[in-house]
């Protein structure tokens, strides 16, 4: 597909699937960083579990123990992940999506170790980060492969149209998420390499790993150059620029 039938797609139905955006040997070597990440942060003793506690939705989907290791801005560990995130077949997708000018806002290691990894339950991401013109996307970088069995990513297709959804984080009761549950949802297997773009209003999420092998993925979040993250908001932002220019940039606000 062109940068128009791409959009084209992701305007439709939410998400965009992008096969092979990386190579063999390029994905070598941001694997063995990616593994190299989880060593040191398995030595920090810090708490890398990033499963969610809300009872109601996890009891349904996967055992008490179920586990997902992750880390935020996986470039400040690695100068290999940071030249992956300025990769022109990369950033071809990027601007296909949101134009000639890409910031980063933030990205996240998940590791879904075999048997116990943990599940999402169905969700919208935007309260976590709202933008004021809604150009938030998320792409999530497979660097091994991802199937159903080892809870690979499922989406509600046209979803996006949906808007901000009311308690739609996946942290609390939803009425709204009642009437998609994650069962229902479109499987996306995907393999390594493989860039699955979703925009921020997406119904998403992932069942757990009960295969014997481990589901290796960074997840990469974009917007817009023109727009901006809404005031308050405390999740980090890199507001590093990948292509074209910040719009919003300012003395006080590159400071943060």
């Amino acid at each position: 597909m062109d940068g128009n039938e791409i959009k084209e797609f992701f305007e439709e139905y939410g998400y965009y699937h992008a096969k092979q955006v990386f190579d063999v040997t390029r994905l070598k070597e941001l694997s063995k960083d990616y593994d190299a990440i989880v060593q040191q942060l398995l030595q920090s003793g810090d708490d890398l579990n990033a499963r969610w506690d809300n009872p109601e939705t996890m009891k349904k989907l996967a055992s008490e123990g179920s586990v997902i290791l992750h880390t935020n801005n996986v470039q400040q560990y690695s100068a290999n992940w940071m030249r992956a995130l300025f990769d022109p077949k990369f950033l071809f997708y990027a601007k296909a999506l949101l134009g000639e000018h890409v910031i980063l806002h933030h990205t996240k290691l998940f590791q879904k170790p075999p048997a116990v990894g943990a599940p999402f339950p169905m969700h919208q991401d935007w309260s976590y980060f709202p933008t004021v013109k809604d150009s938030m996307l998320a792409g999530i970088l497979h660097i091994t492969e991802a199937t159903d069995e080892m809870g690979c990513l499922r989406v509600y297709p046209g979803s996006h149209r949906l808007g901000r959804g009311e308690n739609t984080n996946g942290q609390v009761p939803s009425e709204l998420l009642k009437d998609y549950p994650i069962e229902d949802a479109t499987v996306i297997e995907a393999a390594p390499g493989d860039i699955v773009f979703f925009h921020y209003f997406t119904l998403h999420g992932s069942m757990p790993n009960v295969s014997d092998k481990t589901r290796k993925t960074v997840l990469i979040q974009l917007y817009a150059g023109n727009d901006r993250t809404e005031p308050g908001i405390d999740h980090p932002d890199e507001k590093l620029v990948l292509s074209g220019w910040n719009y919003h940039a300012s003395r006080a606000n590159t400071a943060d």
